[in-house]
């Protein structure tokens, strides 16, 4: 089989192995394809592989050979699904691959807003610490989160592995979801999205980008919010109406917002949130870990093994 990776160097700059892929076939590997040299690359391809290169009806009908699209992420809104079932082409995704690492950066922007690590690192860096009369040194607030609520929307994967890492640092876990108050986890209240922007000290992000929860952060959400709330976003920038978040920030009306998507990526020099104070943007790496990563390859062949096989292993198609 011919193999095609169109944009591998975000989920293998090089600290990882495609030699799963190499042995189903021969593989092409691209750190980045423009969309003008898209068909090129693909004319003689029997299997795609893409995390955001996009594969639009017009592309798929002028391959056809291709006879498998594998997606490089969970996502797989850059695949025209119409088209490819049309065709009778076969598409995968990645599902779950990166549930822990994301949970782990939910905390990671919340013990950073609640204990300013970088900032009094670099007071004491800077002198700080040795000119104080005390023996401790702190400028902003020391925030525990024992006892604190977090307010989950989603409860997917990521969203109930966020919940264990709340509950074992004593948090009280609300989660907005369609499941059945008697299939959460012990100790986890559901809860309406109402409640949860309102009674929740942490308001985690964790649903799926769809016409309905575009733009579910709003301003109408984020003024239910105490001014003392955080409100953590790593899923899908859109979910946020990033100009509503900024003008709360800058008014006061919450304290802090943690993000690592934003609704344009890279953002526009003009995204309100580059701006906004208190707002901690990191560059979508939630997902980049070099363990989650190398999970995501490890799934990639193991659908692309079953489709040879003639088995359907996390088909979207």
């Amino acid at each position: 089989m011919n193999i095609v990776i169109l944009d591998g160097y975000c989920v293998n700059p090089g600290d990882l192995s495609w030699e799963g892929l190499e042995a189903l076939g021969a593989v092409t590997v691209y750190d980045y394809t423009a969309p003008e040299e898209i068909l090129e690359r693909c004319q003689s391809a029997e299997a795609v592989l893409t995390n955001k290169t996009p594969l639009n009806k017009i592309t798929l009908q002028a391959l056809p050979r291709l006879k498998y699209i594998g997606v490089l992420a969970t996502g797989y809104n850059v695949i025209d699904l119409d088209a490819a079932r049309q065709q009778g082409i076969a598409v995968t995704n990645v599902p779950a691959y990166s549930t822990h690492s994301v949970a782990q950066m939910v905390f990671a922007h919340l013990l950073n807003i609640t204990q300013q690590v970088e900032h009094h690192a670099a007071l004491v860096r800077e002198g700080a610490w040795s000119r104080s009369r005390d023996f401790c040194f702190w400028d902003t607030p020391q925030i525990e989160l024992q006892g604190k609520t977090m307010g989950i929307v989603g409860f997917g994967h990521t969203g109930s592995a966020v919940a264990t890492l709340a509950q074992a640092f004593g948090m009280h876990v609300r989660a907005y979801t369609s499941k059945e108050a008697s299939h959460l986890p012990p100790g986890i209240k559901k809860a309406s999205l109402e409640e949860i922007f309102s009674d929740s000290d942490v308001v985690s992000i964790h649903a799926p980008l769809t016409p309905d929860t575009r733009g579910l952060v709003n301003a109408a959400r984020l003024a239910l919010m105490k001014p003392t709330a955080i409100l953590i976003n790593t899923s899908r920038g859109p979910l946020v109406d990033e100009k509503a978040l900024a003008e709360a920030l800058e008014q006061g009306k919450i304290r802090a917002a943690g993000v690592d998507v934003l609704s344009n990526e890279p953002p526009r020099a003009d995204n309100p949130l580059l701006k906004a104070p208190r707002c901690y943007i990191t560059p979508h790496i939630a997902w980049a870990t070099r363990e989650a990563r190398g999970r995501l390859i490890e799934i990639t062949v193991a659908n692309l093994r079953a489709f040879l096989a003639g088995e359907s292993i996390h088909r979207v198609d």
